[in-house]
């Protein structure tokens, strides 16, 4: 900021602003404390593309009209979820001037922001990029959207992983890609519990190849209708009558759309269960199963030789 711009602030601070007040140069000459200047926060794991077009929901404006306030040029064509922006090193800085936050704070929520550092790349630029189907972003929860959107909209794309299937707030999730609108997850109250259970679950040192392995196995078994077929079908028909948007997609069948929702509650409790079986040689296959089959609630659990859990239990854990 030169001596120049200093009187020209002050007269713009003493202005009442106005929602709109975002034009080129802002970037560099919005006071921390100014009035109207509106502060969008990040959700976790939000695309750069979703976070921008909030951004520019807020105020008002398009996406293009945002990114030239900011000073930053704009290359191709695209739109969330489909497409992301990738932002020049100077672009994220010129990006996080604008909306007052930190740039190693807006790193953290938005995965895809920026080119490296190091990337020798001197334009302040950001690039429309098209995502494979199994890139794509997800649709977030429409009220904690709304909430971090000043009420401009409730549409926002994330990267979830999967400890934030649910919105255990707002009874929110959005497990397909393919899924424009969220599932409404209230009828199915184990979904909440799940979630809490694993953020606890994460504490394990082994959570991460524990859950993969888990959420492998479950999908196979809901794929086969295998062991937990009596306890899923149910909730998945309790999902589709809370949400009947699920059976008007084209795109895929509701049992499709919903299956990381409807294994959901197993997959937690099956990878606890796998993240404190004891790993000593005299802990036999049918211990483990039993003590598997007590944490899934079932009586017995008597998978056959080419089932994925047996398989896992005899040649994978010792």
């Amino acid at each position: 900021m030169t001596r120049r711009d200093v009187p020209a602030r002050d007269k713009a601070a003493a202005v009442p602003a106005q929602r709109s007040v975002v034009t080129a140069g802002t970037w560099l000459r919005i006071p921390s404390a100014a009035p109207g200047v509106l502060r969008v926060r990040p959700l976790p794991g939000e695309a750069t593309a979703s976070y921008v077009q909030r951004f520019a929901d807020s105020y008002q404006l398009t996406l293009p009209q945002l990114l030239d306030g900011a000073d930053i040029s704009l290359h191709r064509h695209g739109t969330p979820p489909a497409a992301e922006l990738i932002l020049t090193p100077r672009a994220a800085q010129h990006l996080a001037a604008l909306a007052r936050i930190p740039l190693p704070h807006l790193r953290r929520a938005l995965p895809h922001l920026a080119l490296p550092d190091d990337a020798h790349d001197t334009e302040t630029a950001a690039h429309w990029k098209r995502l494979e189907a199994e890139q794509q972003p997800v649709r977030a929860c429409t009220l904690c959207t709304r909430h971090r959107s000043h009420g401009a909209t409730d549409t926002a794309w994330v990267h979830r992983p999967p400890h934030r299937l649910v919105c255990p707030r707002h009874h929110q999730a959005s497990p397909d890609p393919r899924l424009t609108t969220t599932v409404r997850t209230w009828t199915a109250p184990e979904l909440t519990t799940a979630h809490h259970a694993h953020q606890r679950l994460l504490r394990h040192p082994r959570a991460a190849t524990t859950w993969t392995t888990a959420h492998a196995i479950t999908t196979r078994w809901y794929d086969h209708q295998q062991h937990l077929t009596h306890r899923w079908r149910p909730r998945l028909n309790q999902l589709c009558e809370a949400n009947v948007h699920l059976t008007n997609t084209g795109s895929a069948s509701p049992a499709l759309l919903t299956r990381d929702l409807v294994i959901y509650p197993e997959t937690v409790a099956l990878a606890h269960a796998l993240s404190t079986l004891p790993n000593r040689p005299h802990s036999t296959t049918n211990d483990a199963l039993t003590l598997i089959a007590c944490r899934l609630g079932l009586a017995r659990l008597t998978p056959n030789a080419n089932d994925p859990l047996r398989a896992f239990l005899t040649h994978t854990r010792h």
